[in-house]
């Protein structure tokens, strides 16, 4: 009898952040929830000029770029400007238009990739796992440092000293985007958008219950305090109190 060959499990996909660029909110959404089940954190723009703001203004892993927007901004001027601005964040342009030109115009603009609508997430992701892979070859950082608080995220853990924190996925989208964050206030709204994606106040403790939990497991007896309240602001991670971040 022949012993069973059982399969090496795949390593996990580090964590990435995806800005979604799509008008269409049914699409958004689809697309942001298969995100948030392989454990990223997608940020949603529904408009050309929101969505060209946030591109050039922060930092991002990944973009999916909807090529036609309502309003002036479209999705080629999008492009444009990150590129002249020397941005070189992946983008993955999202089109109807499947016309071989209009592809060859996406990617002369500055596109990664083009993939035309209908799509499969299944081919979404796998584009954009190769996207992020070939932008962080030989520059990969897969761990996140803060003082003696350290989060892997290839293999999605947390360590505080010697001790390993063990997190639920939620939590540790939390602590990812704190982490990404340092000596940050972040507000309820701020973090309720980024680990979440709601656009609106839900008008609950939810971002305190999480907080709380995730406090309980960061603060052993004997460690210095680290995710810190910012009264009438939200929350900071961070080695010193909230009165000394600027």
């Amino acid at each position: 009898m022949h012993a069973t060959q059982v399969p090496a499990p795949l390593p996990p996909t580090p964590i990435w952040r995806c800005l979604v660029i799509e008008d269409d909110r049914e699409n958004a959404r689809y697309i942001a929830e298969g995100l948030l089940a392989l454990g990223h954190i997608p940020i949603l723009a529904h408009d050309g000029a929101e969505a060209l703001r946030r591109a050039t203004n922060e930092s991002w892993d990944v973009v999916v770029l909807d090529r036609m927007l309502p309003g002036s901004v479209d999705g080629l001027s999008i492009l444009h400007t990150m590129r002249s601005l020397g941005l070189r964040t992946p983008v993955l342009v999202l089109s109807a238009l499947s016309a071989l030109d209009e592809r060859v115009k996406g990617l002369k603009a500055g596109g990664d990739d083009y993939l035309t609508k209908p799509f499969a997430f299944s081919e979404l992701s796998a584009r954009l796992e190769a996207l992020v892979r070939r932008s962080r070859s030989g520059n990969d950082v897969t761990t996140l440092q803060l003082g003696d608080l350290s989060l892997d995220l290839t293999r999605r853990q947390a360590q505080r000293g010697a001790r390993i924190v063990v997190l639920k996925p939620r939590e540790f989208r939390l602590l990812t985007y704190l982490m990404m964050h340092p000596d940050q206030a972040l507000t309820r709204t701020m973090l309720l958008e980024a680990v979440w994606d709601y656009r609106f106040d839900p008008q609950t403790n939810l971002i305190d219950v999480q907080i709380s939990r995730l406090r309980s497991k960061l603060h052993g007896p004997d460690e210095a305090a680290i995710l810190h309240t910012v009264r009438g602001v939200g929350y900071s991670l961070s080695m010193q109190p909230p009165s000394a971040l600027a």
